[in-house]
């Protein structure tokens, strides 16, 4: 009995551990990719703005 215990919890524990791992690994990869890409986006898109509304004004 005390084995089936050992094996079930280990592996409800296991289940549980690499959902979460999963889960958070994902979820930090993501959030850093995203984060990332807006930032670089949005300084790209900002710095070829100002350089077009800027050479606009000059002209």
């Amino acid at each position: 009995m005390d084995g089936w215990m050992d094996e079930w919890i280990d592996g409800w524990m296991g289940g549980w551990m690499n959902r979460w791992m999963d889960g958070w690994m994902d979820g930090w990869m993501d959030g850093w990719m995203d984060g990332w890409m807006d930032g670089w986006m949005d300084g790209w898109m900002d710095g070829w703005m100002d350089g077009w509304t800027d050479g606009r004004t000059y002209q």
